[in-house]
């Protein structure tokens, strides 16, 4: 019988859960439940990890799952590591699907990339001014003793997870957002170097091309390693035919 498993969270996961519930797929999508009112992709859904490698093995036997797509934040790599190890265990097969980073960017060679995001900090420092950070909630701590006197801008989709230094402004909202919105908020805050993450995908982008019009610099945190080996697809489209080739008679 067949049964696909979709990591998700991401508009990626959405559009594949969309795909495969169109053509008669059964699927379940899992998210990971770190955001209090997440977009919801169409099928049956599950909140909330699994306990490890060993607990998705144990998920995926029980639930006789036929193939599992990791389409997980590019950022998610302890997720995907469990998923390579589960799957291979059992020889179950994995697709990654990975939305496109930003490294084809036009300005992709004028900015700033490095590795982790203490990094990302020292090359803000090197800037000097109000730094915007976009890094998300869970990377904060990175920042907060070095930066506890210094203005800086953070947008978060939930809550800070600790208080946040009271020179701080933290921006709450979701994307898509618009260039001119983003060049805007540079403005009002001035800005002074941009903080982010290869996230890739067209939801964030805006705030790249604002950097550009105001000349503000950007420092991208790299994307982490994954796991090698793993079969690979850069949109919906591609991995619901990878699916299909997987769960056909």
């Amino acid at each position: 019988m067949t049964h696909v498993l979709i990591l998700g969270g991401t508009a990626e996961a959405r559009d594949l859960a969309a795909l495969l519930e169109a053509k008669g797929v059964p699927l379940t999508s899992s998210l990971a439940g770190r955001v209090s009112q997440p977009r919801l992709p169409v099928g049956p859904v599950r909140i909330g990890g699994f306990g490890g490698v060993e607990g998705l093995s144990r998920w995926l036997r029980e639930h006789e799952v036929s193939a599992v797509v990791d389409a997980t934040h590019p950022f998610a790599a302890t997720m995907g590591a469990h998923a390579a190890q589960a799957c291979s265990s059992l020889g179950v097969p994995l697709l990654r699907l990975a939305r496109p980073g930003w490294a084809q960017h036009p300005d992709a060679a004028s900015w700033t990339w490095v590795g982790d995001h203490v990094a990302a900090r020292e090359a803000a420092d090197a800037v000097g001014g109000t730094p915007f950070v976009t890094t998300g909630r869970q990377t904060l701590h990175h920042h907060v003793e070095a930066w506890a006197e210094r203005p800086v801008l953070v947008r978060l989709v939930e809550p800070p997870e600790a208080p946040l230094p009271d020179a701080w402004t933290v921006l709450r909202s979701r994307g898509p957002f618009a260039v001119a919105d983003e060049e805007a908020i540079m403005r009002e805050h001035d800005v002074r170097v941009l903080l982010t993450k290869d996230s890739g995908g067209r939801f964030t982008e805006a705030k790249l091309d604002a950097a550009r019009h105001l000349g503000v610099p950007v420092v991208v945190v790299s994307r982490p390693a994954r796991a090698e080996g793993v079969a690979e697809a850069s949109d919906a489209v591609a991995a619901a035919a990878w699916v299909e080739d997987q769960v056909g008679d």
